[in-house]
């Protein structure tokens, strides 16, 4: 029993995560069901590290210090559950799987209940960074039996990413508490590839830019508020050329990939009730790429305006109008996927640190960025914030960023280049802060046809509309009196 922990699954992600541990002073235990997958590993990238090789289960359990901490990193949904099945009668009440994988949360739920039955303590831990972060630094979000924590932590903070000397790993909550934060970050994710995009697609069919022009705004928008790790990426896809010299980005499909975690989110949010609109038009994005061949078809039948060649004047000021468009985007998503996590909370009676998370997220992830760490301030300052908007960084900034907002947004709009995550930001902005909506019609509607009835202003209140009931009135004079049952779904 010489192992500190075990990690089951040698794919890029499950071997850099146990050459990381190993670079930090852990010894840790390697399995893979196709057995040559860890005779190959010893031989070559874990070759002269703390770090030992298994030729089945009960090797493998059998060089593990106790409490046993076994880590699964294998893909999500049946294969986690027959890997639990296999591990479970051969465990110890007291030991700890870790299922580091993408599994939806409600199914981490599962686990955790399932588990904390037979005494094994079960951990759902985001892992986010891509191969690079797993073998210098990750994101790591554990959640689930918080008796499993003072086990793990030395071992996840060591091996996850820093942020000014912090490590971008905390205790999340309960049960799937930490996999929903990572569904949420993923979320968060798709909204900021989609704003990145649109930013893109702006300067190359308005702005007529080159890839090379582009790719020189996103390096300089890596030097300002927008600093963060996709900025910087996208910075270099666009400086990159196929052998031929021309921009290898331009070659690719225009059809957009997705597994899953953004469609869990927006989902989530619809069952949550709450607005995170942004990462719902980013997952709606990837679903209208994928109609590549309607698309070439509607290119040619459907018409719309044309962009002039010469219609930007003052490029400086374009390109400082969709910096702030972005930015103030950006903080819009953020908003809106804090928001999410706080109704979590009081819906699954979780109690989360949002100040961990954001600090959490300040590393290691594929969202990491300077704004982050503002999130954190914001939080630390206030851990009961409403809303991000509500602390005076963030409505400074959109105040300040709200002309290059709208007129990006007008002038992609006017010249037929859809921005739909852009324009659910602003629209997102201007609803939040409208004392008023339209919904008094919405209402009026709903009890006109189904008698669903309405509530009444505090200002006029009456006899006939008593103020905090439900009121169906008889809008044509030969509708009956008997309303529907008041709810929400």
């Amino acid at each position: 029993m010489s192992a500190d922990f075990g990690l089951i699954g040698l794919a890029v992600m499950g071997q850099n995560l146990i050459l990381n541990a190993a670079d930090h002073g852990f010894t840790v235990c390697a399995y893979n069901r196709t057995v040559s997958k860890v005779e190959h590993f010893l031989a070559n990238e874990a070759k002269g590290k703390s770090i030992v090789g298994a030729t089945s289960i009960d090797d493998f359990l059998s060089k593990l210090k106790r409490p046993r901490k076994v880590m699964l990193l294998v893909k999500a949904g049946a294969p986690v559950d027959a890997l639990i099945n296999e591990l479970v009668p051969r465990l110890e009440k007291g030991d700890i799987i870790i299922d580091g994988g993408n599994s939806h949360f409600p199914d981490t739920n599962r686990r955790y209940e399932e588990l904390k039955q037979k005494g094994i303590l079960f951990v759902g831990s985001g892992v986010s960074g891509g191969e690079d972060g797993a073998r210098y630094g990750p994101s790591l979000m554990p959640g689930g039996a918080e008796e499993a924590w003072p086990h793990i932590k030395d071992i996840f903070q060591s091996i996850s990413a820093k942020s000014d000397g912090e490590p971008c790993c905390d205790w999340v909550g309960p049960a799937g508490a930490g996999h929903y934060v990572k569904m949420v970050h993923n979320g968060i994710e798709y909204g900021d590839m989609q704003l990145i995009c649109e930013a893109y697609d702006i300067m190359k069919r308005v702005g007529h830019f080159t890839d090379k022009e582009i790719g020189d705004v996103f390096e300089t928008w890596n030097k300002g508020v927008l600093d963060s790790f996709l900025i910087e990426i996208t910075r270099d896809i666009l400086k990159f050329n196929d052998v031929d010299g021309k921009p290898l980005v331009e070659k690719i499909m225009d059809t957009a990939g997705q597994k899953g975690t953004g469609k869990w989110t927006a989902i989530n949010a619809l069952d949550l009730g709450i607005p995170v609109t942004l990462i719902g038009e980013a997952v709606f994005s990837r679903c209208l790429s994928a109609l590549k061949s309607e698309r070439i078809r509607a290119s040619k039948t459907l018409l719309g305006p044309e962009v002039p060649k010469d219609l930007i004047k003052d490029k400086k000021q374009f390109v400082d109008d969709l910096e702030q468009a972005l930015y103030a985007s950006k903080i819009m998503s953020y908003a809106q996927g804090f928001m999410l996590i706080r109704e979590a909370g009081k819906t699954y009676g979780w109690k989360l640190n949002n100040p961990a998370i954001a600090l959490m997220w300040r590393g290691g992830c594929i969202i990491r960025s300077v704004f982050l760490g503002e999130i954190t301030k914001a939080y630390r300052e206030d851990p009961e914030l409403e809303n991000l908007l509500f602390n005076k960084f963030f409505s400074d900034a959109v105040t300040k960023a709200q002309t290059g907002w709208r007129k990006s947004i007008a002038l992609a709009t006017t010249y037929g280049i859809p921005t739909p995550a852009f324009s659910t930001a602003l629209a997102f902005y201007d609803g939040y802060r409208s004392e008023r909506l339209p919904a008094n019609l919405l209402q009026a509607q709903r009890d006109y046809f189904g008698a669903h009835t309405f509530r009444v202003l505090p200002e006029c209140a009456s006899d006939n509309l008593p103020l905090d009931k439900d009121i169906h009135i008889n809008w044509t004079g030969h509708g009956g009196n008997v309303s529907s049952s008041t709810y929400q779904a």
